[in-house]
Parts: C-alpha cells; sequence; structure tokens
C-alpha cells in the first residue's frame, strides 16, 4: 500500500497539473498545460515531464529501471468481465506486474489498498478483451466502475487512476462518501467516455 506522505505528493501532484509554469520533474524546464507523465518504478508515483524528457524516456532503455513514459491511450473494454475476478467494491483497477502478477487495487478515503488477483481468474476475465493482450506492465491499469448500477472497464494510463484515488481521497465525506465525490467520479468517467469511447457497459 502506498505510503501516507508518497499519497500525499501524488494528491498535491494532481492538484497542481496543469498550472501555467509548472516545472518539469526532471530538467524544470516549464511545461505545457498538455504534458506527459513519467512512472517512478521505486517510487510508484507519476512524475509531469516536457515535451523533450517524454521523447527521451519513449526509449525503453532510457528510464534504466527507475523511469518508464506513461502511456496515453484509453480504451473501452466491453468484454471484459468485473465479476470474474471478484471485484468487492464499486472502484477497482488492476496493474499487471512485469513478473505476471496481477495486482487489484481499490480506491479509499486513506488511499489504495492492495490485493493479488487470482491468476486463472484473471486469465478468465481477459479472455475476450483484445486491448488487454498488449497491456503493458506497471504503466497502463484495467479501471473498473460497478458504482450506483453502472458496469464498465476501461485500458487506462496509471496515471488516471492515481487522478481517481485523489478525488476519492480529497472529496470523501462520511461513510458513505457524500454527494460530492460521486459527483466528481461521475465527471471522471463521463469524461472518458465523452473523449475515448461511447458509453461502454450501460
Amino acid at each position: 500500500m502506498k505510503s501516507t506522505g508518497a499519497l500525499r505528493r501524488v494528491v498535491d501532484r494532481t492538484t497542481a497539473a496543469g498550472r501555467p509554469g509548472q516545472p518539469c520533474e526532471l530538467c524544470s524546464r516549464p511545461i505545457a498545460e498538455d504534458h506527459r507523465h513519467l512512472l517512478d518504478l521505486r517510487a510508484d508515483e507519476p512524475r509531469c515531464v516536457c515535451y523533450a524528457c517524454s521523447v527521451l524516456f519513449q526509449r525503453d532503455e532510457a528510464g534504466q529501471g527507475h523511469f518508464a513514459l506513461i502511456p496515453d491511450r484509453r480504451v473501452p473494454l466491453p468484454a471484459f468481465a468485473p465479476a470474474t475476478v471478484g471485484v468487492p467494491v464499486g472502484l477497482a483497477f488492476f496493474v499487471r506486474r512485469p513478473d505476471g502478477r496481477v495486482i487489484a487495487h481499490y480506491p479509499s478515503p486513506a488511499g489504495a489498498t492492495r490485493w493479488e488477483v487470482d491468476p486463472p481468474r484473471w486469465r478468465s476475465a481477459v479472455a475476450d478483451a483484445e486491448p488487454l493482450t498488449s497491456m503493458t506492465a506497471d504503466v497502463e491499469a484495467v479501471l473498473v466502475n460497478t458504482a450506483r448500477g453502472c458496469t464498465e472497464a476501461w485500458l487506462v494510463p496509471i496515471d488516471d487512476c492515481y487522478r481517481l484515488v485523489a478525488i476519492v481521497r480529497r472529496h470523501w465525506t462520511g461513510m458513505s462518501g457524500g454527494a460530492l465525490v460521486w459527483s466528481e467520479i461521475e465527471l471522471f468517467f463521463d469524461e472518458l467516455r465523452r473523449c475515448h469511447g461511447t458509453d461502454p457497459g450501460r
């Protein structure tokens, strides 16, 4: 589980993203509002980077096991079966590790809790989801939304998942979250549907 300090930095970085003049976290040059991210594999945190640094890290060997460029594709997965992997909550995301393990994460007010997915269950869930054959370890995730009568799944960059964790942590109140957090979560998925696909699974 991500430490409180690390999660706080992710939340702050998500809040700051897009501010005019925000510096690249590698070379300190100003970055554009629409910029790419690297995943710091040692800290498990995204880093905002300028165009030049993103081009540098498009070559796999450039990161030397420390940084990996986060892809920017977002694909609806209508064939993915959330029930097959036993999603116990309304929101979850799944990350494949380089060793083949798949780690499920549950966004919560305290951060993102984790558990390891049973391999046969995962293989069954992704059997008909063709885009997942090219899912990149560590930097892409399957994001599942089964909250409030919705059932949808997406292949997304891992920084989208961190952004969702930040939304939950920032806006959650009381036992059920409150109206504001669910409104913000719905806006998050509305943007995905509007910009990157139809309305999958509804």
